[in-house]
């Protein structure tokens, strides 16, 4: 297997009526989030498959992929390093953390960041909390992709019983000016609230009123009907000073 057989079967993969369609999908028009990407119309079950079979393609390569302006080739290369890093020994997994960390400007639209970060940052984070401080430099990045890797690698804490640097980022990103980020940290503390509904509903009960509606709305959306409108009616609401 090789670069140039990877990029083929990508191209041969390509669909032209996805091409035409996902760029609109991941807003790639002009002062959009995804401004000036570029697809070739390949699903992300084909990418998927594609990756598997390059699942040893040596790094370098791996490089020239993610450096890529063709977002499959970036998707696909994140792929292979999320594939290798669930096999990898402990001495693998750092340099596959210190090479995704050396490419993170690529993680550049929010199904990168979805697929990378909480099977590979945040897992690795969950190995060594020492390096948990990255996500709140990430966290205060002006760099959008930085800060949704900052609260979506906390996923991997939450699958392990562990809420505390969810609740704290989701506390440092409640203002954020972009939609994405509001679904972001809506969706971790409704991941949260699955598991632990008591430590989701201290949070709301901290900060429903000032919280975006969307980011509230995804983390009310798995409450009863009564329990929505009740934190609804907190948000338009808000208490007098």
């Amino acid at each position: 297997m090789s670069l140039e057989t990877l990029i083929d079967e990508l191209a041969r993969a390509a669909d032209p009526e996805k091409a035409a369609f996902f760029p609109r999908f991941f807003k790639t028009g002009p002062g959009e989030y995804g401004e000036g990407d570029v697809f070739l119309g390949v699903t992300v079950p084909e990418q998927r498959r594609i990756a598997r079979r390059h699942k040893d393609l040596p790094l370098e390569q791996v490089s020239e992929l993610l450096r890529s302006e063709v977002h499959e080739h970036r998707f696909t290369g994140f792929v292979i390093l999320v594939e290798r890093f669930a096999r990898a020994d402990e001495a693998g997994r750092g340099r596959l953390f210190e090479f995704c960390r050396e490419h993170l400007s690529r993680m550049n639209n929010w199904d990168l960041v979805d697929t990378v970060a909480p099977r590979l940052i945040g897992e690795y984070l969950l190995e060594h909390p020492e390096l948990k401080p990255l996500l709140y430099g990430w966290a205060g990045s002006p760099v959008l992709w930085e800060r949704r890797i900052a609260i979506m690698s906390t996923l991997a804490f939450i699958r392990a019983g562990d809420f505390t640097d969810t609740l704290k980022l989701a506390g440092v990103l409640l203002h954020d000016p972009h939609d994405l980020m509001h679904k972001a940290v809506g969706w971790m503390l409704r991941e949260v609230g699955n598991r632990d509904r008591t430590a989701e509903e201290t949070f709301l009960d901290r900060h429903a009123w000032e919280m975006p509606r969307t980011m509230l709305r995804y983390a009310i959306e798995k409450f009863s009907p009564a329990r929505r409108e009740h934190y609804l009616k907190i948000r338009s609401a808000p208490p007098v000073a």
